[in-house]
């Protein structure tokens, strides 16, 4: 194995252009944010698109009795 100061320069290089192609783990946040597409009328809470409609409903009676399920979210109430 080389040891000289060539060697060590290809090797400090060949480190920098690891840590330039990896930038490490990428942040899902603007994602998750999009995915957000169901809204309680009521309260303007979010939930995720693919949140189960038993979810929903347990969100509207307890946090919202008096109102029915219709008044916070558009679809349907879940059967």
């Amino acid at each position: 194995m080389p040891s000289g100061n060539g060697a060590k320069a290809a090797q400090r290089r060949e480190r920098v252009a690891a840590q330039k192609n990896d930038s490490g783990p990428k942040s899902q946040l603007k994602s998750n944010e999009k995915a957000l597409t169901i809204k309680c009328k009521i309260c303007m809470q979010t939930f995720l698109g693919t949140t189960a409609a038993k979810s929903l409903k347990e969100h509207s009676d307890n946090k919202h009795p008096k109102n029915a399920f219709a008044e916070c979210f558009d679809s349907a109430p879940p059967s």
